[in-house]
């Protein structure tokens, strides 16, 4: 049973997430250097709970970040798309590859999948990006797709007190984007 849209990139597929991810995500959410800005590493127990946050908030929202799955391995390589939780800062289109995959362009890749998804089928006028501001990876990414640096902000918690850069854009800036 599908919960969500499945998207199709050239070298990836996004779907929602499924029981199915539980262990590469735990793995993921263990690695304490891939975590470093998600507020460290998370025990099995966490991991869980994490997964059922976006499950739950697919069946809440309609939407939540899809596990992202490299075509070719068929592997689970992150978790990229919107979110919105209670408090936070705006609607953010999000993204966390495991460190195995770095520096492949995974996240811009897929994160331009999910941003075409998030104006056109949610109709969001605007996507924002939540980043710590010693987290140059991200703030690259956010350049890539062509967002700006908007403001400093906060998040809810278990975050509270921990300034975060928000990134972003509107639609039009989206659509008028060089490609």
């Amino acid at each position: 049973m599908s919960i969500g849209p499945e998207l199709e990139t050239e070298r990836l597929w996004l779907r929602p997430p499924s029981r199915a991810d539980f262990e590469p995500l735990a793995a993921f959410l263990a690695d304490e250097v891939a975590t470093a800005h998600l507020g460290g590493p998370m025990p099995p127990s966490m991991a869980w709970r994490s997964l059922a946050a976006l499950v739950g908030s697919w069946t809440l929202q309609g939407y939540a970040m899809f596990s992202v799955i490299d075509k070719a391995s068929g592997e689970w390589v992150g978790r990229v798309g919107p979110w919105q939780p209670h408090g936070w800062p705006g609607p953010e289109v999000g993204w966390s590859i495991r460190r195995a995959d770095w520096g492949r362009g995974y996240a811009v890749e897929a994160a331009s999948a999910a941003m075409d998804w998030a104006f056109d089928a949610l109709d969001w006028t605007e996507v924002i990006h939540t980043i710590a501001p010693d987290n140059v990876a991200s703030q690259a990414v956010a350049r890539r797709l062509g967002s700006t640096l908007l403001r400093m902000d906060t998040l809810p918690a278990p975050h509270e007190g921990r300034p975060v850069q928000v990134w972003g854009q509107t639609r039009a800036q989206w659509r008028q984007r060089p490609r």
